[in-house]
């Protein structure tokens, strides 16, 4: 049984030092459509989640839709727990795997079998599974006797390899994951793609945010549309993907 619950989630970051014309800019710069709650002396916040509120259950397959900067990462973020929210609830049941920024929880000190070993035990495999599980993770990453070597010596491309081979080897029953991932040369994203997208039919529940519209109708049966950091669409994925595509701005038609 799978579910997850973000109930009047709202998330501000706070900026000091914001005393000049040329922080707010920049703080508006930070994402396309961002919010300026307040400004005090020096102090800008910055709302990147408004009073968000979604339920989904085993079944649901859900596509985030949104412009850059609509808040669809900071969403994906909160609900898997990387972020605490400003105000609100959220209740998870069943194991949950984020595949937002793989490479998060890396100790570049160990080696890649340590890494291995330390992220499987993060999310309670006992050492059966981890001696059963690490071969294929291996293998999938194709490093070899890299592995053997601290992460800090691999190159960025080999970290991604690592990283996106840890994440998608669990099973989850929540799967949060932003498909906007890099993961190196056009061979390796071809593959992973297909594990990543096997490793998506396998979860009870999916929250996927994606910029590919054949993504989301071929793996979604329902999706919501984000719109400075507010969702202003949810339901039937068609008509979601056709509220996205219009354009149309669905806060300034309230």
């Amino acid at each position: 049984m799978a579910e997850l619950s973000l109930n009047n989630i709202s998330l501000n970051y706070v900026i000091y030092g914001a005393g000049s014309r040329s922080v707010v800019t920049a703080a508006k710069s930070m994402t396309t459509g961002v919010s300026i709650r307040r400004m005090k002396r020096n102090r800008v916040e910055v709302a990147a989640l408004d009073d968000v509120t979604l339920n989904a259950r085993d079944g649901d397959r859900i596509g985030v839709l949104g412009h850059n900067g609509a808040g669809k990462t900071t969403l994906l973020k909160v609900a898997a727990g990387i972020f605490k929210p400003t105000a609100g609830k959220i209740r998870r049941v069943g194991r949950i795997v984020s595949i937002i920024n793989p490479s998060v929880g890396l100790n570049p000190i160990l080696s890649g079998h340590e890494n291995i070993a330390q992220i499987a035990l993060l999310y309670g495999l006992g050492r059966r599974e981890i001696e059963k599980l690490s071969p294929e993770i291996e293998e999938f990453t194709e490093l070899g006797e890299f592995l053997d070597l601290p992460v800090e010596s691999y190159s960025a491309g080999m970290v991604t390899r690592l990283a996106f081979g840890v994440a998608t080897a669990f099973r989850p029953e929540i799967l949060v994951a932003d498909e906007n991932i890099g993961t190196g040369d056009a061979r390796f994203i071809e593959k992973a793609e297909e594990r990543m997208h096997n490793m998506m039919d396998q979860a009870s529940l999916l929250l996927l945010a994606s910029h590919s519209i054949p993504t989301i109708k071929k793996l979604c049966n329902r999706a919501i549309l984000m719109e400075h950091g507010k969702i202003v669409g949810d339901g039937d994925t068609d008509e979601v993907i056709e509220m996205y595509e219009s354009g149309k701005s669905f806060l300034d038609a309230k």
